[in-house]
């Protein structure tokens, strides 16, 4: 439902979704209303005091204000369950409620300031008629700062410049005045997300890449949201319609014919010997997160064991490993890697925009040097992921197509200078130059890790690459190809940012948009039953939408009512083409790094529950995850503790096949 127009304003909300604050307002008011009468009727006796004849009137006065307010939010609750998103008829009344019920507002405040006056006014009347009406002022005040905090919340800084096309849009305006009026709109709304962004990130710095890192964020969010007009509970609902979509459509469809071929030479399709790998190297992307990590996997243990580690004082075992000052960091990853402290080359927890922590460690189980980079974990991070344009990268490959995420690239660049300009690399294998370089990393650490592999192949041809759920929008599909060759990405279950990028969210946008408009059922149920289904499950197949009788491939087709889900009628959005996110220069269609080992769970271990989790391993293909899956372990599959727990799940039981081949063949399949 496009936001409500109040005031000669869109604002950031929905006429209908009044429905839970409504109820919530009435029940509360409902019960204050019984209070004050049952007060007055039992204590007015006790009124013949002081002040009590204002006492008195302050009482009749505020029971019929009160009945007044309820039936008015009674009224607007009721008239918010009308109708559907799309279907916003039979709301129509819902402004002229709305400037009733803030009309009402004012003799509230009136008469809370009034009873405040004369509670402070010393009265000497019974002290439990005294303590209810300051109850009831308090009460009073509270709703009415509430109320003013929901307004600062839903207010909309463009809504001024987008409530004069609520709905034809700017199509009545000729192609030179709609080309400015959507420019115009587009630069305020880049202005706005800067702003908001700036705020955010207040603590980050303003060096030359945080400005950048602010204006790519900023243009990425006011473009992806530009040619839509929705609210956040539509985007909720929308989320809520397509997990059981998903559902549904899995329930219904026959198990994949497996088809079993070779993914590349013999010695490279071994799924066990990557999978060792993976477990092996997962140690070391779970060290670069340093201490924060190494205590959430370990809460009752992890502080005692690191402890001696943040008090020291430096010494000349950290003057080995050269960096910044490690303390709490270093104990962690001794203890998470099982190293020595003599094995590490170089440890630098270094955290600005483009710029991420790494270390240099020698392995001499697996005779490799090892680059770790740190996955996001502070703002600065999350900057260098949301920079989500594509950059070219001067690679020796002999690709062609060589571009990449901005942002992941910027950041690889500096760990790769970092190694090589400041001879890194070349103290490792001095010391051990029979070794071969791997490089690892999780989340955006994978993302950087994967293009630092592609930066060094020229110079260290032998070089592997371990990417633990890297984000999907990161290589061309040249580059991708290429990449099979050395490197190997693991993904766990639903993880959505292996399925996360730049034009899967412009399909997710899509996808929200048509199972909206298709639902015939208001909000509040579709909300409603989607937390149920979220925490206790149950039958995806009555997901609420009209599509009972028709079949899942309608909604792949536009509707009537989706044009109501743009803003203003942008032309430069189209559902069966053209999207400003789908722009072919700017935000090219990107994949994700090398191989790819998926690991899916078995069965039903509960919808939070992982503890009795089973896992199976195989390979997958790019295009299994071209869509983001809704869920609710969408975010938690990306936690590298799960995937360290999955990983130890899926390696121990695979050795546990190979010891017992009499129990039957393995239950992996290969695709």
């Amino acid at each position: 439902m496009p936001g409500m127009v109040l005031f000669g304003r869109r604002w950031a909300i929905a006429s209908d979704d009044l429905v839970f604050p409504g109820f919530f307002e009435l029940s509360l008011r409902v019960v204050w209303w019984i209070g004050i009468l049952t007060l007055y009727l039992t204590h007015r006796g006790k009124l013949n005091c002081t002040g009590g004849a204002l006492l008195t009137s302050y009482l009749i006065v505020l029971l019929v204000l009160l009945a007044i307010i309820i039936c008015t939010v009674a009224a607007i609750t009721c008239v918010s369950m009308k109708g559907t998103i799309c279907n916003p008829g039979p709301r129509k009344s819902m402004s002229k409620l709305l400037y009733l019920r803030l009309a009402l507002f004012l003799p509230e405040m009136v008469w809370a300031s009034l009873g405040a006056a004369w509670i402070a006014d010393d009265v000497q009347c019974d002290k439990t008629v005294v303590n209810g009406i300051i109850a009831t002022v308090v009460i009073s005040w509270v709703i009415i700062v509430s109320t003013v905090v929901t307004i600062i919340i839903v207010f909309d800084p463009l809504g001024g410049k987008m409530a004069p096309y609520p709905s034809a849009g700017p199509n009545h305006l000729d192609s030179r005045e709609s080309s400015q009026l959507l420019n115009g709109l587009k630069t305020a709304a880049t202005s706005v997300w800067e702003t908001r962004i700036k705020l955010l990130c207040c603590c980050v710095g303003k060096d030359d890449h945080t400005r950048v890192a602010f204006s790519s964020t900023a243009e990425l969010f006011s473009t992806y949201f530009s040619d839509t007009d929705l609210v956040p509970s539509d985007i909720a609902a929308g989320l809520t319609l397509l997990h059981q979509q998903q559902d549904n459509i899995r329930n219904s469809q026959e198990p994949d014919e497996v088809i079993s071929h070779s993914p590349g030479p013999p010695q490279e399709a071994d799924l066990d010997t990557e999978l060792a790998n993976c477990h092996h190297y997962m140690q070391f992307a779970a060290a670069a997160y340093g201490w924060p990590l190494y205590v959430y996997r370990n809460p009752f243990t992890g502080l005692c064991k690191i402890g001696g580690d943040c008090c020291r004082s430096g010494t000349t075992d950290y003057d080995l490993v050269g960096g910044d000052r490690l303390h709490c960091h270093f104990g962690s990853i001794l203890h998470t890697t099982g190293l020595q402290y003599r094995d590490f080359i170089h440890i630098s927890f270094h955290d600005k925009v483009y710029e991420l922590p790494f270390l240099v460690a020698l392995d001499h189980r697996k005779e490799s040097v090892v680059v770790a980079v740190r996955g996001t974990m502070s703002l600065q991070d999350i900057l260098t992921d949301l920079s989500a344009e594509s950059e070219t990268l001067n690679l020796e490959c002999g690709v062609q197509d060589c571009s990449a995420h901005k942002g992941i690239s910027q950041a690889a660049r500096y760990v790769y200078q970092r190694l090589v300009n400041d001879g890194i690399l070349s103290q490792a294998f001095s010391i051990a130059p029979e070794y071969r370089l791997v490089v690892v990393g999780h989340s955006l650490g994978a993302g950087a890790a994967a293009l630092l592999a592609l930066m060094l192949r020229s110079s260290y041809p032998q070089v592997r690459c371990y990417a633990f759920s890297p984000p999907r929008g990161l290589l061309s599909k040249s580059l991708y190809e290429y990449s099979k060759t050395f490197i190997v990405s693991l993904v766990l279950g639903k993880d959505v940012i292996p399925r996360l990028s730049v034009t899967n969210l412009e399909d997710l946008k899509k996808r929200i948009l048509r199972v909206i408009a298709h639902c015939n059922k208001p909000k509040y149920q579709i909300l409603l039953h989607g937390c149920w289904y979220e925490l206790f499950g149950g039958s995806p197949e009555n997901f609420p939408t009209e599509l009972d009788g028709g079949t899942q491939g309608d909604l792949t087709q536009p509707l009537l009512g989706e044009q109501s889900l743009l803003s203003h009628g942008s032309p430069t959005y189209s559902f069966s083409s053209d999207s400003p996110l789908e722009s072919p220069t700017k935000y090219p269609p990107l994949y994700p790094p090398g191989r790819i080992i998926h690991l899916e769970e078995e069965g039903t271990a509960g919808r939070f529950c992982r503890s009795a989790a089973r896992y199976s391993a195989r390979w997958s293909h790019e295009s299994q995850f071209s869509k983001i899956l809704i869920g609710p372990k969408m975010l938690t599959d990306h936690m590298p503790d799960i995937l360290m727990k999955a990983l130890d799940s899926v390696v121990s039981g695979r050795a546990g096949y190979a010891f017992c081949p009499a129990g039957g063949g393995s239950n992996v399949d290969v695709v």
